[in-house]
């Protein structure tokens, strides 16, 4: 997306099936972690995957963050397709909570991840984490920042914020619940999310021809939590965008109805320079990734900021 000298990526090392113990789930949990083959003291960033995908999905943000200098972690959520977990379980009606003991869980044994993947002992600075995710994978990392879930009485449930995560990007996080369609209303009673309680800061990512059927709104509803939420201070309105944001979940995907790279680019360079501002302190990529969209003769998006 820059037409400015970029800073040089780096190697990535990628390691598959990290398994977690996980008693509170009935399973393990496996997780994939993608972290840069040199350096130290470096940020963490837990991914949340959408509904049915799994930590084989989102190569692009993956890459994209390890090879700038973030240790990405995704784990396996049990709604994914490859758990292939029965519409009757007991644990369906609680995958929502479920997904954000992930999360935390994932902290809880850093020190597994560190023993599982060669050369990454002592490099992680563990104060230094972000929640993110795609879809049904940002209203999860939105609930560790502080989102709360509205009930049939529209009062907020508990709250499920853990501050060792500071800083969140939220991409196509779905929004209100009073734009859900009778379907979703009757299938994802959870996405009735309060925003009001949501103080850490997150960079939000929603394209402008995102029509869920979910919702009985367009492209505007993923910008409710940059709308509602006081923590969530960026938002990247991407033109012509849809629930893939170009591509992010991966690229030759059938998902993936709008696969275009720069524009799945655009959003992943945003998020990655908003996260390494707030975590590092270092802001430059930021100001360049605003500088070289202001600059474009035929942007793919628009900034805006509060």
């Amino acid at each position: 997306m820059s037409t400015t000298a970029m800073p040089p990526v780096s190697p990535v090392v990628s390691v598959d099936t990290v398994a977690l113990p996980a008693p509170y789930r009935g399973q393990d949990l496996t997780v994939r972690v993608t972290a840069p083959a040199t350096g130290a003291e470096l940020p963490a960033v837990v991914f949340a995957h959408g509904f049915t995908l799994s930590s084989r999905d989102y190569a692009p943000v993956a890459q994209h963050w390890a090879s700038r200098g973030f240790v990405v972690v995704q784990p396996t959520f049990l709604d994914s397709a490859s758990l292939a977990l029965a519409p009757t379980d007991s644990r369906q009606p609680n995958i929502w909570r479920l997904r954000v003991q992930d999360m935390r869980t994932v902290l809880d044994e850093f020190d597994l991840i560190e023993q599982a993947v060669p050369g990454l002992a002592d490099r992680v600075d563990r104060t230094r984490v972000a929640a993110a995710g795609h879809s049904y994978g940002a209203t999860t990392a939105g609930m560790l920042l502080g989102q709360r879930v509205l009930d049939e009485t529209g009062e907020p449930g508990e709250s499920l914020r853990d501050p060792r995560f500071t800083v969140g990007a939220l991409l196509a996080d779905p929004g209100t619940g009073d734009s859900l369609t009778p379907l979703a209303t009757q299938y994802f009673p959870f996405m009735n999310p309060d925003f009001s309680e949501q103080t850490a800061p997150a960079f939000v990512a929603a394209g402008d021809a995102d029509q869920s059927p979910l919702s009985t709104r367009g492209g505007d509803w993923f910008e409710d939590v940059y709308r509602l939420a006081p923590g969530a201070d960026a938002l990247l309105t991407v033109f012509g965008g849809e629930h893939s944001l170009g591509g992010i979940n991966g690229f030759n995907d059938s998902r993936t109805t709008d696969e275009n790279p720069a524009r799945a680019d655009l959003v992943l360079e945003f998020a990655w320079a908003y996260l390494l501002a707030h975590l590092t302190g270092d802001d430059s990529a930021w100001a360049r990734a605003t500088a070289d969209l202001g600059a474009a003769s035929e942007p793919l998006g628009r900034l805006e900021t509060k």
